[in-house]
């Protein structure tokens, strides 16, 4: 079957806080995306794509690509 990515919403928002992001604009900034689409990811409308995942990797560092993200299933009731 195949896979995509997920966001772990929880640990992803705990993160940014952590490092002291206290807003999806002050993340989405740091992350070099639109304050759009970190809102539209977070609530599951839009899955992760390489310039979300890779800024969010270097703007929450040193979390890492599991910290953040898991690998399921494609397609089913939630895509």
């Amino acid at each position: 079957m195949p896979k995509t990515i997920r966001l772990r919403t929880k640990a992803f928002a705990k993160a940014a806080l952590l490092a002291g992001y206290p807003s999806d604009y002050a993340l989405a900034k740091a992350m070099e995306v639109n304050r759009s689409t970190v809102g539209r990811v977070l609530s599951g409308e839009l899955r992760p794509g390489p310039a979300f995942i890779g800024g969010a990797l270097t703007a929450l560092a040193p979390m890492q690509f599991d910290d953040l993200f898991e690998i399921v299933p494609a397609g089913g009731g939630d895509d």
